[in-house]
């Protein structure tokens, strides 16, 4: 899968950028700004998980035969550590476990200053 080719759908109308993807480490980028903001200028809550989910569905997607099986979320748990009012956050997902059925992946987003977000 090209990267141009998921510049589409929620990740374009959010801004997310794919830095790196690989079957064992997916790297993307957000902004911090009107489209990822609550009402009181903080990051949403929902665009974090958003984020996390697009980082995690494209590693499990790499990591699957596109032909024979699909790699879709199942469960998705999120910690807002740090509220961030503007800038960029960078999201991190790794394997944690790659099973026959379930993945499960680890994503941390940070600031632009390594602390953690989320």
């Amino acid at each position: 899968m090209a990267i141009d080719e998921l510049r589409k759908g929620m990740a374009a109308a959010m801004g997310i950028e794919i830095v790196s993807l690989t079957p064992e480490k997916v790297v993307a980028t957000m902004p911090v700004d009107h489209r990822t903001q609550q009402p009181f200028g903080l990051l949403h809550g929902g665009a974090s998980a958003a984020l996390a989910e697009t980082v995690a569905s494209l590693g499990a997607y790499l990591n699957v035969d596109p032909e024979t099986q699909a790699a879709v979320g199942v469960e998705l748990n999120a910690n807002h550590l740090r509220g961030k009012t503007e800038g960029i956050v960078t999201a991190t997902a790794t394997p944690v476990r790659r099973g026959r059925t379930i993945h499960v992946w680890d994503i941390k987003i940070e600031d632009e200053e390594s602390r953690l977000v989320c």
